[in-house]
């Protein structure tokens, strides 16, 4: 049962017509019952609700009934039962960098439960456990982790990106080769589900929460604090970028067909992904080692892809997470003010055949390359016989797509201040059907942390959840029957 909260000077039949109201119209009575139960809140068309409520992705710009911001467990607890009691939508924002706009709900009359103030990192250097506020933004943490004790897991690049949906939906990024997903290094967590309680859950408590939370955790309730297991980073790393000539179909089919070869096998210590932009293409990465070792394990690619290496550059471990943040200044925390205007997309595929290939490849030349749009590929070598991805069991987690040898990133972007065209989605959208055309629905994925936010709510739980749908949304069923956490492409209970 949900605590009853009161909502002061409501009757009972006046409550129940606030219920059944359209949410933009629930403000007050929301605002009412968060300052009764002493939850920090933005004021409406102050500095900080223009801040908390303002998107990464512009083309999605969303209107929250409420945004609270919570420094406490207790105040997390509170706004979610507010939220409950009123009938209103809730969903945690931690980075705001959810190229859909979940944070904000993903649509107009969510409450947004802005995390960013509880960003806490403690690292144990007696066990290795970092517990890390649900706040907390990935430069921060490693920040953090790297200054009390030099250790760290595995995540994304970007330093504002927000530690909990980017942990809770999988988590790669230039390690992950090598180490894993981030969500592979998460050892517990604390989560205030719908009825306002909150629980432990670990591979021993709550267990079948933690497994979903490790994959689908924005559809299961709100992260308070996540503990995550950490290693002891390497004095040496080396990044590199090589810029490749491919200047026919020809020659660009060869060199795709050679990258694609090459992940099957490549180095454990080895992370990498090709990036493709109309002007360049580019091979970009991190090994764990020093330059000489780098250069050998990269000599058979080199030599078949026809590639010139640019930059090889050894350093320590924040020098590289540095170089992948584009420079830009680790230690991110509140306020963060970053934002574009995109569409995004992705897939997962195994390695392609001579077929699918081409169809990549011709796309991409005869159609990708006239788009005058600041777009780019990003293919992630994501799997293969060496990498830690691949290492637990496909259903040791919710993430659904460990089996998959790449993984793609595609990004259509327009300048600020620009309107992102309507009829500018068919780029995308038919390159990647020119991928998975023909391809047996088993044999493809996306990503929920790379959301296409066209898909409608039924295609994207397949695509995002595959065969691990059915059981999600049995547990989502447990632990929210009323979908409290809801969004257009979440979890639904069943």
């Amino acid at each position: 049962m949900l605590p009853f909260l009161a909502l002061a000077g409501l009757a009972a039949t006046t409550l129940a017509s606030i219920c059944q109201a359209s949410p933009l119209d629930k403000a007050e009575a929301l605002s009412d019952c968060l300052s009764k139960s002493g939850v920090p809140t933005d004021a409406l068309g102050s500095e900080d609700w223009k801040l908390d409520a303002s998107p990464y992705n512009l083309r999605l710009n969303f209107t929250p009934v409420g945004i609270a911001v919570p420094t406490t467990v207790k105040h997390i607890q509170d706004a979610v039962a507010c939220a409950a009691k009123l009938g209103v939508k809730a969903n945690a924002k931690c980075g705001g960098h959810s190229y859909a706009s979940f944070g904000l709900g993903g649509e107009d009359g969510h409450l947004t439960i802005e995390m960013d103030r509880m960003n806490k990192v403690i690292l144990n250097n007696a066990t290795g456990i970092a517990s890390v506020e649900g706040g907390s933004r990935l430069g921060h943490v490693a920040y953090e982790l790297y200054n009390q004790g030099k250790r760290a897991f595995s995540h994304g690049t970007c330093p504002g990106v927000g530690v909990g949906g980017h942990a809770l939906h999988g988590g790669f990024g230039m390690s992950s080769h090598t180490k894993g997903l981030a969500l592979d290094w998460m050892v517990g967590a604390t989560v205030v589900l719908a009825n306002s309680t909150v629980v432990n859950c670990s591979a021993t408590e709550n267990p079948d929460l933690f497994w979903a939370v490790r994959g689908a955790g924005s559809s299961m309730g709100v992260v308070s604090e996540f503990r995550f297991n950490t290693f002891v980073v390497p004095e040496k790393v080396t990044y590199f970028v090589a810029a490749v000539q491919w200047p026919t179909e020809e020659r660009a089919l060869v060199g795709v067909q050679a990258v694609q070869e090459y992940a099957e096998t490549m180095p454990v210590e080895l992370n990498m992904r090709l990036f493709i932009q109309s002007r360049f293409v580019n091979l970009e990465g991190m090994w764990y080692g020093d330059k000489a070792s780098l250069t050998a394990a990269l000599a058979p690619l080199v030599k078949k892809t026809n590639a010139t290496v640019q930059l090889s550059q050894e350093g320590g471990w924040l020098d590289q997470l540095k170089h992948f943040g584009n420079g830009v200044n680790l230690d991110q925390g509140h306020p963060y003010n970053y934002h574009e205007t995109f569409y995004s997309s992705s897939v997962y595929t195994k390695a392609l055949n001579e077929t699918q290939l081409k169809a990549f490849v011709s796309y991409w030349f005869k159609v990708a390359k006239k788009n005058k749009r600041d777009w780019y590929v990003q293919i992630d070598l994501h799997g293969g016989n060496t990498s830690a991805v691949t290492k637990p069991a496909v259903d040791s987690t919710s993430y659904a797509h460990r089996d998959y040898l790449l993984m793609y990133l595609f990004n259509d972007r327009v300048d600020k201040g620009v309107a992102f065209p309507a009829d500018g989605f068919g780029v995308t959208q038919n390159f990647i059907r020119n991928i998975t055309d023909g391809m047996g629905r088993s044999n493809w994925g996306q990503y929920i942390n790379y959301p296409d936010p066209n898909l409608d709510q039924a295609t994207a739980q397949t695509n995002y959840w595959g065969g691990h749908l059915s059981k999600l949304q049995k547990i989502k069923a447990s632990v929210d029957p009323e979908d409290v956490f809801h969004y257009p492409q979440g979890v639904v209970p069943v």
